[in-house]
């Protein structure tokens, strides 16, 4: 394997496994933070209706019961947490071990890399046995949060170049903010239309 190709795979590699880490991180913070939060917000607005009854509409007491009722299956998570917290370590270990070994390459004059490319295998060995594959609804979303703009990743994007849009945006997000844009305008087109 050439050096150019060898520091191209350790940055893939590195993408990989360090988004890997941020989605275990991802789900441990949903899981551990986000039912006490949506909890406190709920009740909140449940006492500002009972303060000022015009707030308690039907459609905003059923939004109230619906995220409830998404907070309790949350709750099937509970037992996994402290093993999304232990494979994000994992991970994040690893990511550094291929980041050292990626400015190892870089600096090499060797040109034979046998010993590099059996290392990255290791590691990538390692870090597929221990990766929780079954994730938290949402929590790849959250995970290009924290990995584009929580992680230094200046090596993976020497050679991977990543743009904005294209790939620091998560594509679940654009279809699903493309099929709210579209529902939204079809009802402004249609209470326009209705209103004429």
């Amino acid at each position: 394997m050439t050096k150019e190709n060898l520091l191209k795979a350790l940055a893939e590699n590195g993408y990989n496994v360090g988004f890997g880490a941020k989605k275990s991180f991802a789900s441990f913070d949903i899981v551990t933070k986000l039912p006490s939060w949506v909890s406190f917000i709920i009740l909140s607005i449940g006492i500002l209706q009972l303060g000022y009854p015009h707030l308690a509409t039907k459609a905003i007491s059923i939004v109230l019961i619906l995220v409830s009722i998404a907070i309790i299956f949350l709750g099937f998570y509970t037992s996994s947490a402290s093993d999304f917290e232990v494979a994000g370590k994992h991970a994040t270990d690893c990511f550094y071990k291929l980041r050292n070994l990626y400015y190892k390459v870089q600096s090499s004059t060797n040109p034979i890399y046998t010993n590099e490319v059996a290392e990255m295998n290791q590691i990538m060995a390692d870090f597929s046995s221990k990766t929780i594959s079954r994730q938290v609804f949402l929590s790849h979303w959250y995970a290009h949060f924290k990995f584009f703009y929580e992680m230094q990743i200046d090596w993976i994007d020497e050679q991977l170049n990543f743009r904005f849009f294209k790939d620091k945006f998560p594509n679940s997000l654009k279809t699903a903010l493309s099929i709210i844009l579209i529902i939204v305008l079809t009802l402004l087109v249609n209470e326009y239309f209705r209103n004429i």
